[in-house]
């Protein structure tokens, strides 16, 4: 059984996504992903991050944490804020629902997670914050 972990913190700024995407797939390599799982974690890492900054602290100082674990051939991602959190989590996650159509959002963040991961799971609180958790399963390793 193989096992590895690290987590990033860094501020609610729109310029740190990149960092955090980037950050997030080089650990997730060891898994030997394709190309395209490569594309697929940043993709999803990069909606994850953004909906913080966006919607969890409204382009406010705050942070964001990022847990990563490897567990044998499954990457898990956890993303987190203590921001406004999501008031309902099922309506925010229908299709092109966006809270901010002020910024021609286009509603798709969840369900672009959802699409490129195997498993998406969203907690979130009022006035405390929101957690996703993302799993990504790669082929064996042997």
């Amino acid at each position: 059984m193989y096992e590895n972990m690290m987590k990033i913190e860094f501020q609610s700024k729109s310029q740190n996504e990149s960092f955090a995407r980037v950050a997030v797939a080089a650990f997730a390599s060891q898994l030997d992903p394709t190309i395209e799982e490569l594309t697929d974690i940043k993709t999803a890492v990069s909606e994850a991050v953004t909906n913080s900054i966006i919607h969890g602290y409204e382009n406010k100082d705050g942070i964001v944490k990022i847990e990563v674990h490897i567990k044998d051939n499954e990457l898990t991602i956890l993303v987190e804020d203590n921001g406004i959190g999501i008031e309902n989590v099922e309506l925010a996650m229908q299709p092109l629902y966006t809270s901010r159509p002020d910024l021609e959002r286009s509603g798709m963040g969840f369900t672009v997670m959802e699409t490129f991961m195997d498993s998406l799971e969203v907690e979130s609180e009022k006035n405390k914050g929101t957690r996703l958790t993302m799993k990504k399963i790669f082929k064996s390793l042997s």
